[in-house]
């Protein structure tokens, strides 16, 4: 049995890299016990604005056993998205995991894949993909399966490639290898708690995500109140400030995804073009990439709340 749990976590680990993922980590499925009360006390203190659906499922999201029955392990896997070029610098601002195709079906294509070749090698084994898409924490199982620790900026971060990735997980009923926790390189830092434009940052490890500047621009369907409109920093689409200025970040490489390469226009329009942007441009530039969500109405109520 410990002979088949260690093949079968260094034959996962190596399909992971060939499919093209930046790390993976297993860790064991179950309850999180320090997350719960953390949890509880955000939700409690209405740190998620009107994102409603943070209030749903409080159990499952603590315990993926409950997602997925009779679940042993979760694999975490880490995607890169560190763009190679970045927008033009006199222009208003979308987050860098926006620049190309969604990320939500490039890596729920991959997720199949992944799931088809294990169940084809190692046989019986059931278990569900997720990409930020069910109520699982997924930074706090990348933290456990030891893919780097949470920073200040409650993003996750790594010393070799630090934190402009997406994270992706399969629970499934196999028993693994597991890995474990790494310490915190946060040290005495503030950087991205300093930086942050409407200090959504409240203190470190916790962030207001109704102050955040991505909840005004994407999450909130209302309109964005005048108190934040001066905050926004020329962002019109979410926001990487606590990511840009992270040092850890020094560390990133460019994305080896032909998928995540943006629309040449997306790089070299300036803040005058978004300004006149239709909704037939809005189709094109942005066609199957995630900035859909905040749709071509959500988009021009952003950059009328930047405009001068």
């Amino acid at each position: 049995m410990i002979e088949n749990r260690s093949k079968h976590t260094a034959f996962i680990k190596a399909e992971a890299q060939r499919l093209g993922f930046m790390s993976c980590g297993i860790s064991k499925a179950g309850f999180l016990e320090e997350e719960a009360p953390r949890l509880e006390s955000w939700l409690n203190k209405n740190m998620h604005g009107e994102m409603q659906y943070m209030e749903n499922y409080f159990d499952k999201r603590l315990d993926p056993t409950k997602l997925v029955e009779g679940s042993k392990s979760v694999i975490s896997l880490l995607l890169n998205y560190y763009p190679h070029e970045l927008q033009n610098e006199e222009s208003y601002k979308i987050s860098k995991y926006a620049y190309g195709r969604d990320y939500h079906f490039v890596i729920k294509d991959k997720l199949k894949e992944f799931m088809h070749v294990i169940q084809e090698q190692i046989g019986e084994v059931q278990g569900r993909a997720f990409v930020d898409s069910a109520p699982i924490l997924d930074k706090a199982w990348a933290a456990k399966s030891g893919l780097g620790w949470i920073g200040k900026h409650s993003n996750l971060l790594s010393k070799k490639a630090g934190s402009f990735y997406f994270i992706a997980e399969l629970v499934v009923d196999l028993d693994l290898e597991y890995d474990t926790p790494v310490t915190d390189h946060c040290g005495s830092c503030t950087a991205c708690i300093d930086a942050c434009p409407t200090q959504a940052i409240v203190e470190p490890y916790k962030v207001d995500g109704s102050k955040c500047i991505s909840y005004f621009t994407i999450e909130l369907k209302n309109e964005i109140p005048e108190y934040a409109k001066s905050h926004l920093d020329d962002w019109m689409f979410g926001c990487d400030v606590c990511q840009d200025v992270c040092p850890w970040n020094r560390f990133s490489k460019p994305h080896s995804e032909p998928l995540f390469n943006p629309n040449p226009k997306l790089l070299n329009y300036d803040k005058k073009d978004w300004e006149e942007i239709t909704q037939e441009v809005f189709s094109e530039i942005f066609r199957k990439s995630a900035v859909k969500r905040t749709k071509f109405s959500g988009l021009k109520r952003n950059i009328n709340a930047l405009k001068k």
